[in-house]
């Protein structure tokens, strides 16, 4: 009887086992949670809205833009990278009538305003107040496209010279003296008049506060804008 009973149990646990077995091979594996979505990488900073901007960077050779279309190209691609560039760009420059160009005012080509700067800031409702002692220009609206202040005479590393080759008023200068270097095509020899887009200079004298005509860069190429000042960089407005 005992060993029936033995017989029995064995077998009994024979028949557990195998049905066990049988049962794990059918159920299928559990299915692993699916990884989080990665996350959009970040793009630069967006300002639609911003009307006016100083460039976070300059040209590639120094006061050599290629000419005025070649400078308001340069508005127009770090303006669309601050999802502006729905705008059309212009960057706030004079030509001379030397060559047989034709004299350009920087003030006739940068629409009617308002401008705004990347922080909502007026910078000054219209051409007439923006060449004006009224207009916003100054060290703490200094904004690139990047909503980051340009350097001052405050930072370090100063940049304040901002080419424009404008006299006070907005218009071009007279053919006799290179102000333009050579009506932004060179980079080497020449000359260009730049602004104190902070208002600070050496002195305390109109030309040092001027935003548009402070004094004559050294020369045109990278090396000589920046030993004085500056970055090769210009004023950006939206012209409409």
């Amino acid at each position: 009887m005992q060993r029936h009973i033995r017989t029995t149990g064995i077998a009994l646990a024979i028949g557990l086992c195998t049905l066990a077995g049988s049962l794990q091979a059918q159920t299928p594996p559990a299915t692993p949670p699916a990884a989080p979505p990665a996350a959009a990488p970040a793009g630069p900073p967006q300002f639609p809205n911003m009307t006016f901007f100083i460039p976070s960077a300059g040209g590639p050779a120094g006061a050599n833009y290629g000419g005025l279309e070649g400078a308001d190209r340069h508005c127009q691609a770090m303006a669309a990278k601050a999802g502006a560039g729905g705008k059309t760009w212009r960057a706030y420059l004079s030509t001379q009538a030397v060559g047989g160009a034709t004299a350009v005012n920087a003030k006739d080509r940068i629409g009617k305003g308002p401008w705004v700067n990347a922080r909502g800031v007026q910078i000054a409702a219209n051409v007439a107040d923006l060449h004006s002692a009224n207009n916003k220009i100054a060290a703490d609206t200094l904004v690139a496209e990047t909503g980051r202040l340009i350097p001052s005479r405050l930072y370090t590393t100063n940049q304040h010279d901002i080419l424009t080759g404008t006299q006070a008023d907005g218009t071009a200068f007279p053919p006799d003296k290179d102000m333009t270097c050579g009506n932004w095509t060179k980079s080497g020899e020449g000359n260009a008049m730049v602004g104190h887009a902070d208002r600070m200079g050496l002195r305390d004298d109109d030309a040092s506060k001027s935003w548009n005509t402070s004094h004559p860069s050294r020369a045109c190429d990278a090396a000589s804008l920046v030993a004085t000042g500056g970055g090769g960089l210009v004023y950006c407005f939206a012209a409409d």
